[in-house]
């Protein structure tokens, strides 16, 4: 038996689009004499569908997209796609052959926790389906069924089925890969069962599809694995021998990427989908001379193409030559065209606007702030006038605890770092150099500064970079109290002091713009914080050494 394993990048909504995407797979998978064709979770109509599921057009534009599939496949065809049993919506596995859907598979563990919510959808399924294809005896499950313990692979198993086809829609964070296989291989081996995970591909909002399917043997070892943030059809060939089930793949394994060179990839195809699924004709951001501008500028280059993008470089007063020269570098050295408009002719109006207003009262970061929101009025127009999509340059550091001007540089349409530490900043942009040097030296070394005012150094107002991100990572993303990160070794002041200022910055996070996610536990769908909130872990830590706020 051959399995072709189609990993494609389905966009949500698109059923027609998506319905002919399969059929394009399909027609490859027969000319390579496969027998199957096993699709992604959901493929039909992309993942998630979220609230389009609520509607019933939507749901009849879908079933009418699976007759037509089944009408026209040339091969077997296992399709994921949403489906309404009277009252009831499943999400399920349709078996296409025949000129007919044959039979249905609905998933039995519903993922309701971080990204995922659909228990607000879906009924959970209660049935195996095992099928015979070329000889051999196939059970079928969908991504966290393989995920909630063995039950549903022991009932295939019970049923006869002697390998199981998972179709899965697992978006990426961190080492999501090593866990997969690490979970997959350990329930293949514990059921002595062979496993084939095919993953969805491609940029969904704020969330990114790595692909990377894989085949686990019987004893959990791997026998493929895709490639990562691309389209691929994988051939894997299934053999029975005395011992039972043999795997074998049409390809080498693709190797294990380095951990920078996979974020990378991942805020590559995050840029390109959302771009492209949105129609925007390019992007354009404003270039600083920072590592935070360079790194977008390079993967926003990287996805687009030079020719897509825009910056503007917008001096002040207090922009250093050398962030003015080193912005100049980088987009040369892309290739991007680039506009230098100074914003001190409007400054100053602002300034003297206001001074019968602020009089008495001595500048501040009102000031500061100022600039920030005549940048973004500059790059909206330009997008206004342009039709680009606004990239915004903030990292995951300076979202965290509200170092970031409302309505300034938070304002746009998508925020390729959103999700990535200052730290994790760093490193990325190394790697990206290491590819071909795009970003100067000292951007890499020299303090980082938001150039707001005299002087100003990001670390005036903020700890280390070291300490804030992993103060960061312990209470955002683990949820570590207070208490904890003190008896973790961290300085008390300052886990209180980044603590507040991650609490109060809740109702800025409410407000920017989707971005890619990359850790575990990412601001939005992921962290879903009350703005008002008389809660705070930092506050009885506080009490108890007698300060009062």
């Amino acid at each position: 038996m051959r399995i072709a394993l189609a990993q494609v990048n389905c966009r949500v909504g698109d059923v027609a689009g998506n319905a002919d995407r399969l059929l394009a797979a399909a027609a490859e998978a027969q000319a390579a004499g496969a027998d199957l064709l096993l699709t992604p979770e959901l493929a039909l109509s992309g993942y998630p569908p979220e609230d389009l599921l609520l509607r019933s057009d939507f749901l009849q534009d879908c079933d009418a997209a699976m007759q037509r599939l089944a009408a026209a496949a040339p091969l077997p065809m296992l399709v994921g796609h949403p489906r309404r049993v009277q009252e009831q919506l499943y999400n399920s596995a349709g078996l296409l052959r025949g000129g007919r859907a044959e039979a249905f598979y609905h998933k039995h563990c519903l993922p309701n926790y971080a990204v995922f919510d659909e228990v607000r959808y879906f009924t959970p399924g209660a049935q195996s389906l095992v099928f015979t294809c070329a000889g051999i005896r196939c059970g079928v499950a969908i991504c966290e069924d393989v995920w909630c313990g063995p039950g549903v692979a022991q009932a295939a198993q019970a049923q006869g089925a002697e390998l199981l086809l998972v179709l899965n829609a697992s978006p990426y964070h961190l080492n999501k890969q090593r866990v997969r296989e690490d979970e997959v291989g350990a329930l293949a081996a514990r059921c002595h069962l062979p496993i084939v995970y095919v993953n969805l591909v491609g940029g969904q909002d704020e969330l990114v599809f790595d692909g990377q399917s894989f085949a686990a043997d019987r004893n959990g070892l791997l026998a493929l694995r895709a490639a990562r943030c691309a389209e691929a059809l994988v051939l894997l060939d299934v053999d029975r021998d005395d011992a039972g089930i043999r795997l074998q793949a049409d390809r080498p394994l693709q190797p294990v990427p380095d951990e920078s060179a996979e974020v990378y990839d991942v805020l590559r195809l995050g840029v390109h989908d959302y771009v492209e699924k949105n129609g925007f004709p390019g992007a354009v951001l404003g270039l600083s001379g920072g590592v935070d501008s360079a790194l977008t500028l390079a993967v926003a280059v990287d996805a687009l193409g030079a020719e897509r993008v825009h910056a503007l470089i917008m001096p002040s007063r207090y922009t250093a030559e050398m962030s003015i020269a080193d912005a100049v570098a980088e987009a040369r050295s892309l290739g991007v065209r680039t506009d230098i408009v100074s914003i001190e002719g409007l400054f100053h109006s602002y300034l003297e606007t206001l001074a019968p207003l602020f009089a008495g009262r001595a500048a501040d970061t009102t000031e500061e702030n100022l600039q920030a929101r005549i940048r973004a009025a500059l790059l909206m127009a330009y997008s206004n006038k342009f039709g680009h999509l606004l990239l915004t340059t903030g990292n995951k550091s300076e979202i965290a605890v509200g170092y970031a001007t409302l309505y300034g540089d938070m304002a746009g349409g998508f925020a390729v770092i959103k999700d990535c530490p200052k730290t994790l900043v760093y490193r990325l942009a190394r790697y990206r150099n290491s590819l071909g040097p795009v970003i100067p030296e000292r951007v890499l070394t020299r303090p980082p500064s938001a150039e707001l005012a005299p002087d100003q150094r990001d670390q005036d107002s903020l700890p280390p970079y070291e300490v804030l991100d992993a103060i960061i990572a312990a209470y955002v993303e683990e949820d570590h109290s207070a208490v904890d990160l003190i008896a973790a070794g961290f300085p008390a002041e300052t886990v209180m002091r980044v603590l507040r200022l991650i609490d109060r910055a809740e109702y800025k996070r409410r407000q920017a713009a989707p971005g890619v996610r990359i850790s575990a536990r990412a601001f939005g769908k992921d962290r879903r914080y009350p703005i008002t909130n008389g809660y705070h872990s930092w506050e009885a830590v506080l009490s108890a050494r007698g300060v009062v706020l």
